[in-house]
């Protein structure tokens, strides 16, 4: 009797053991979770644009944890305050993910959410993975290209009052989205946050200091006007990552997110899911 209680325990510890085993990586895995953190366009983008706004739905139905804030660049917001401070609130965001329970963060940046996430993770490297939709805002395209001259004029006017100790007085300038005239009403200093060329707002400056470990998927619509120039404005300055990922889909600029929606789920599964 002895013998066989003992056989019966040693049988039963190896059991527990083998199972023990099996179920300890399966623990470890579930308990790695997605966060994604959504950046709209500007004005007139908020987090309310239905064509971006779809894609919340999407990445929550495969029980990742989605943030859609409204930015400082939003309809009703802009501009407030610098980059910075929107920096800021992009890490508040990444925090409210992580303390929710995400253990990977993707930022799924629209047109201008495309640069200031850009910026965020160049700055911070605690990003998983970067998806860059209809990429959006060209300081350096507003300064170069003639037809958008009346920005350049503002970034030039914002510099001199700048020099001039007038930096922190709120004054218009002009900004220019997909062909509309947009009025600005901040201060010089903030304004050329966003708009100075050289800023860390600019896409060609940022994308060499994204970290080399930070994968990025940049999807274009083939009618958006930036289409014939994205790759050499920023995409080819990215840091070679072999998970890196450019995609041409149809439709224009705001329509975008609206097309890239399946082939950005799967990317991020096979880059960034545990």
């Amino acid at each position: 009797m002895q013998r066989q209680t003992f056989s019966v325990r040693f049988l039963l510890s190896i059991s527990f053991a083998v199972l023990a085993a099996a179920v300890t990586p399966l623990t470890a895995a579930a308990q790695e979770r997605i966060g994604v953190l959504m950046l709209h366009g500007k004005n007139p983008g908020s987090n309310m644009d239905p064509n971006f706004g779809l894609m919340k739905g999407s990445f929550e139905s495969q029980g990742w944890l989605v943030a859609f804030p409204d930015m400082p660049w939003s309809r009703g917001r802009y501009l407030d305050g610098n980059l910075d401070k929107a920096l800021v609130e992009i890490a508040s965001h990444v925090k409210g993910l992580r303390d929710q329970g995400a253990t990977k963060i993707v930022i799924a940046g629209h047109s201008m959410g495309v640069p200031t996430g850009m910026a965020y993770a160049a700055r911070a490297g605690d990003v998983d993975a970067l998806v860059q939709l209809a990429p959006g805002h060209i300081p350096l395209g507003f300064y170069t290209h003639p037809s958008l001259k009346a920005v350049r004029d503002s970034i030039d006017e914002a510099r001199t009052l700048v020099a001039a100790g007038k930096g922190d007085s709120n004054e218009r300038f002009n900004d220019i989205n997909q062909g509309r005239a947009v009025p600005v009403i901040t201060t010089a200093k903030h304004f050329l946050s966003y708009f100075d060329p050289t800023s860390d707002a600019e896409m060609s400056v940022t994308a060499p200091r994204v970290p080399a470990k930070t994968p990025v998927m940049t999807v274009i619509g083939e009618k958006d006007p930036l289409f014939p120039r994205v790759k050499s404005y920023y995409v080819d300055k990215l840091p070679a990552n072999p998970k890196n990922k450019y995609l041409e889909v149809s439709g224009g600029h705001l329509d975008t997110p609206r097309f890239a929606n399946d082939a950005v789920i799967a990317w991020i599964k096979a880059t960034v899911a545990p």
